[in-house]
C-alpha cells in the first residue's frame, strides 16, 4: 500500500539565514578538500591592507591544538557601531554574508583595490570554524585600545570586550585565530607547499612587506621580504624548474609595468599590470598570475589581455623584419607556448568566476592587459632586435610544428568529402582542439555573427527557420531537410544511432554551438537542434562536442560614476538583471540613473556586442551538453512524450502536472 505523500503547505518553504546557507552547502562557497581555502581569505585581507599601504608585516602562526591565527600590523577592523546595523562593525564582518569595506569603490573608500568582491571572505571562514577569535588594535579616535570578540560555529559567544592598550602595547592591527570544523573538509591538514608558496607570493607581490610563517610548538621561522619582486620571483622559480641549458631563458626577462592615469578615456586611476616573462625552448613552465593579490590559478582574462598582447607585438614585429616564411601563419598559442610568466593585475571591481576567485572573468582586464603588454613590448622588441629575432625564431618553429600536426590530420579525412554548404562561412583553422561552428538561428544574427566572430578558429553556419523535429524521422528521410543536410555535411560526421560506432575521423569541428535568441523561441529551436542531436548524432554529444551558446537578454548602461568610466553590464535573464541592479544601488548609483535594454534578438547585436558576449572564449558563457544520470531508455521514453507526433495527450497530462514549474516569457 502507498504512502501517503508529506503535504505541501506554508511552512513547508525553509528561509535559511545569516550564515546557515554556507554550512548546508560548503561546496558552493569554498573547497572543501582542505581549509586553506578560508586560511586564505583571513590572510587576503591582512595582505589587502598591505596593498593599501597601511601595513608592513604579516605574521601566520600554527597554533599547537590545531588552529591558524593570522595577524597584520593595519589599521585594524572597525570596531564601532555600524551607522545601518547597529551593531559592533566587526561582528558585521565576520557574521554577515556580502558585507565588508571593499565594495565603496568611490573616492575616499577604505580600498580602492582589492580581491575581495564578492562579499563571501571571512564570513565563510567564521561560518566553518568551531571557533573564531579576533582582536583589534586600534589606535584611532574610533575605538583606541584592545578590542576581542569570539564565535563558535559561526554564533557569538563572547561579545565584543574592549580595553585600554597597556603601556608598549601594539598601536593598531588585526589578530584573527581560526579553529577549522573538521566535518565540513575531507582532510584537516593544511597542505604545506601550497601555503607557503601563496604566502611567499604575497611577498613578491607586496615588496618591502615581511610575511612569516611560524609554528607555536617551535623550529625555524619561514620569512620571505622580495625587494626584487617578480623578477627575482620568476627566475628563482625557473632555476627551481630545471637547471639544463635548454631549459634557461632564450634571452633576458621582459618585465613592464603600467598603470592608468587620472582622467583615462576607459579605464579607472591606477588600473593597470606588473608582468614578467621569459621564453625557453624545453622544460617546465613558470606560470601565475593574480588580480589585486589575490591567485588565479584557473587564469582568466588578465592572462588572455597579456597573451593577445604579446602576440601582437611579435606579430608586429615579424612583419616589420620579414622574417616569416612563407605558408607560416602565426597564432597566439604559438606565442604563449614556451613561455614563462608572472603577472600582477590591478582592477578597480573584478568580477570573479565562484565564490572561491580561482579565474577572472572582467572582460575589460582583457583590453585593460593586453593595451599596456603590446605597447611595452613592441618598444622593448625594436629596442633589443636581437632578442626579438631569436624569439621570432622559437614562435615560428612552434607555428610550423603546430602547422605538420593539422596537416597530418588532414590527410586521413581528405578523401571523400562531401561539398560543404554555400552559406557555411568557413574557419581557417584545421585543428579540431580549437575550431568551432556555430550553428545561428536567422541569416540576421548569421551576419552579425560572421562580422564579429575570429575567422581563425570559428566558423557560422546560418538556419532559416525552425529546424524539422527529427524525433520520429526515419534517417533516410533526414537529408530531404536542406538545413539538417547542410548542419551534417558541414559537421563531416554521417547521422547514426546510440548502439552504433560511426567513423568521427571525418568530424571539421571540435565545438558545435548551437546559438539562438535569448528569447522563448530561441529555446524551442534550441530543443529542436538537441533532439536532432540525441535522436541522430549521439556520439557527437557522448564525446563531448555539443555546446549551448548563451547570449545576454538584457543590457544596462551604467553612467560614469567616481573613478568609474561609463561602461556596461549584460544579463542572461531576470535573475542576473535583479542581482546587477542591486550591486549598482548597493554602489551608490540612484534608482533609474542607469539605462535597460532588453535584445529582442540576435540581429539587434552589433558584430562587437556579439563577440564580446557570446563569441569571445574568454568571456562568453559556453554550455557544453551532455546526458544526465537517467539511462538511455528513459530518455528515449521521456523525449517521445514530449516530441513524439502522437503523444499529445502525455504531454498535456506531464504539463498539468510540471506547468506550475515553468517560468513564462510574456
Amino acid at each position: 500500500m502507498a504512502t501517503r505523500a508529506k503535504e505541501y503547505t506554508e511552512a513547508s518553504i525553509r528561509v535559511l539565514k545569516g550564515l546557515e546557507p554556507v554550512r548546508q552547502r560548503p561546496g558552493m562557497y569554498t573547497r572543501t578538500d582542505s581549509p586553506l581555502h578560508i586560511v586564505q581569505e583571513v590572510i587576503d585581507n591582512a595582505a589587502d591592507e598591505a596593498l593599501a599601504g597601511h601595513a608592513s608585516r604579516i605574521l601566520i602562526t600554527m597554533l599547537a591544538d590545531g588552529g591558524i591565527a593570522v595577524e597584520d600590523d593595519g589599521r585594524g577592523i572597525p570596531v564601532g557601531l555600524h551607522p545601518e546595523e547597529g551593531v559592533p562593525t566587526v561582528e558585521i564582518v565576520f557574521t554577515r554574508l556580502h558585507s565588508g569595506g571593499k565594495f565603496d569603490k568611490q573616492a575616499g573608500g577604505a580600498y580602492s583595490f582589492s580581491g575581495g568582491l564578492h562579499g563571501v571572505g571571512v564570513s565563510v571562514t567564521n561560518a566553518l570554524s568551531t571557533r573564531l577569535r579576533v582582536t583589534v588594535w586600534r589606535a584611532d579616535d574610533r575605538g583606541n585600545g584592545v578590542h576581542t570578540l569570539t564565535f563558535a560555529g559561526g554564533e557569538v559567544i563572547e561579545p565584543l570586550h574592549s580595553r585600554p592598550a597597556e603601556k608598549g602595547e601594539r598601536r593598531s592591527g588585526t589578530r584573527v585565530e581560526v579553529w577549522p570544523d573538521p566535518k565540513y573538509f575531507d582532510s584537516q591538514a593544511l597542505p604545506q607547499a601550497e601555503l607557503e608558496r601563496l604566502l611567499r607570493s604575497k611577498a613578491v607581490l607586496l615588496p618591502g612587506v615581511e610575511v612569516t610563517l611560524k609554528r607555536e610548538q617551535g623550529g625555524a621561522p619561514r620569512v620571505w621580504k622580495y625587494e626584487e619582486g617578480l623578477r627575482g620571483y620568476l627566475t628563482e622559480s625557473l632555476a627551481a624548474a630545471g637547471g639544463e641549458p635548454e631549459h634557461q631563458p632564450v634571452v633576458p626577462l621582459f618585465e613592464g609595468e603600467q598603470y592608468s592615469a587620472a582622467g583615462h578615456d576607459t579605464f579607472a586611476e591606477g588600473e593597470g599590470a606588473q608582468w614578467v616573462v621569459a621564453w625557453s625552448e624545453a622544460g617546465s613552465l613558470v606560470r601565475e598570475s593574480y588580480v589585486n593579490l589575490i591567485p588565479t590559478p584557473a587564469g582568466g582574462t588578465h592572462e588572455s589581455g597579456l597573451r593577445e598582447g604579446l602576440f601582437a607585438a611579435v606579430k608586429a614585429f615579424v612583419e616589420m623584419h620579414a622574417l616569416l616564411p612563407k605558408g607560416v601563419k602565426l597564432m597566439p598559442e604559438d606565442v604563449f607556448a614556451r613561455a614563462s610568466f608572472v603577472l600582477s593585475a590591478k582592477v578597480l571591481d573584478p568580477q570573479f568566476q565562484g565564490q572561491i576567485k580561482e579565474r577572472l572573468n572582467s572582460r575589460d582586464a582583457l583590453r585593460l592587459v593586453a593595451g599596456y603588454a603590446k605597447g611595452q613590448f613592441e618598444l622593448w622588441l625594436n629596442q633589443h632586435v636581437d632578442w626579438g629575432k631569436r624569439i621570432a625564431e622559437l614562435v615560428i618553429r612552434q607555428a610550423q610544428a603546430r602547422q605538420r600536426s593539422a596537416q597530418k590530420v588532414e590527410k586521413r579525412k581528405s578523401s571523400g568529402v562531401a561539398v560543404l554548404p554555400g552559406k557555411l562561412t568557413d574557419c581557417e583553422s584545421t585543428d579540431l582542439q580549437r575550431n568551432e561552428v556555430f550553428l545561428v538561428e536567422g541569416d540576421s544574427a548569421g551576419g552579425s555573427a560572421k562580422m564579429g566572430r575570429d575567422k581563425g578558429f570559428q566558423a557560422i553556419l546560418p538556419l532559416r527557420g525552425k529546424v524539422l523535429n527529427t524525433w520520429e524521422t526515419d534517417r533516410d528521410r533526414l537529408f530531404a531537410n536542406n538545413e539538417i543536410h547542410d548542419i551534417a555535411v558541414a559537421v563531416g560526421v554521417d547521422p547514426h544511432g546510440p548502439d552504433e560506432q560511426p567513423d568521427l575521423t571525418g568530424l571539421r569541428y571540435g565545438k558545435i554551438c548551437i546559438l539562438s535568441d535569448a528569447d522563448i523561441d530561441g529555446a524551442h529551436i534550441q530543443v529542436l537542434l538537441l533532439t536532432l542531436f540525441l535522436k541522430h548524432f549521439p556520439k557527437l554529444i557522448d564525446a563531448g562536442h555539443v555546446y549551448v551558446a548563451r547570449p545576454p537578454l538584457f543590457r544596462v548602461d551604467v553612467p560614469a560614476q567616481g573613478k568609474r568610466p561609463l561602461r556596461k553590464l549584460y544579463c542572461l535573464d531576470e535573475g542576473e538583471l535583479r542581482h546587477a541592479e542591486d550591486k549598482l544601488r548597493k554602489d551608490g548609483l540612484k534608482e533609474g540613473s542607469w539605462t535597460l535594454s532588453r535584445f529582442k534578438g540576435l540581429g539587434e547585436m552589433t558584430a562587437e556586442q556579439l563577440w564580446d558576449t557570446t563569441l569571445n572564449p574568454e568571456t562568453r558563457r559556453l554550455l557544453q551538453v551532455a546526458l544526465g544520470a537517467i539511462d538511455a531508455a528513459g530518455t528515449a521514453a521521456q523525449f517521445t512524450m514530449l516530441m513524439g507526433k502522437g503523444e499529445s495527450a502525455a504531454r498535456k497530462v506531464w504539463l498539468e502536472e510540471h506547468g506550475n514549474e515553468v517560468e513564462a516569457d510574456v
